[in-house]
């Protein structure tokens, strides 16, 4: 055991002689950034888009979910910001018990997939219990800044409701009039 213990000495002293502190420290952190770095190379992108599918089953493509009401992704939620209101206990068009809706809104055009057609949808909030807190979606499509404020998911419309300080609950989704 005794030459294993002078083996790691000398080892040890030899490595201080042509090292220091800070430039193992440096080392260290050049290691500890580049593993952390690691997830963004476009390797881990791509084994992703290998994994999913999409319904019909094919690799590498994204599931459809435009008309799913209670998806992100779903068409009449282009301009939306907020927590579903189907998620809370309302629905598309209505608020949930308890709430009630603002009487100012915002507006956005939407693109319906399956009948090819443009819809102008309003958005409502739903005020008078805390957030919800269930199927937040924040879509930015032809948001405009706060100073325009019939274009911007960014405002608190529960501001102009009949009660003052009033909590925002929800938002809905109303589908207006088809786009000309």
């Amino acid at each position: 055991m005794r030459w294993l213990d002078s083996l790691a000495e000398g080892s040890t002293r030899a490595m201080a002689k042509h090292t220091s502190r800070r430039g193992f420290l440096g080392s260290l952190g050049v290691f500890l950034v580049g593993t952390a770095a690691l997830p963004l190379l476009p390797v881990a992108r791509g084994v992703q888009a290998a994994d999913s599918k999409d319904s019909a089953g094919k690799p590498g493509a994204k599931a459809d979910n435009s008309q799913d009401p209670a998806s992100c992704e779903y068409w009449r939620h282009c301009a939306i910001d907020g927590y579903l209101c189907g998620c809370c206990g309302g629905s598309q068009n209505t608020c949930p018990p308890g709430t009630e809706q603002s009487a100012v809104t915002w507006v956005g055009t939407c693109h319906n997939p399956a009948d090819g057609l443009d819809y102008v949808v309003s958005y409502n909030d739903c005020c008078g219990k805390s957030t919800c807190g269930r199927c937040l979606c924040n879509r930015n499509e032809r948001d405009t800044p706060i100073y325009a404020p019939f274009e911007s998911n960014d405002y608190n419309w529960c501001s102009g409701s009949s009660k003052a300080n009033i909590p925002y609950h929800c938002s809905t989704a109303r589908i207006v009039a088809v786009a000309k």
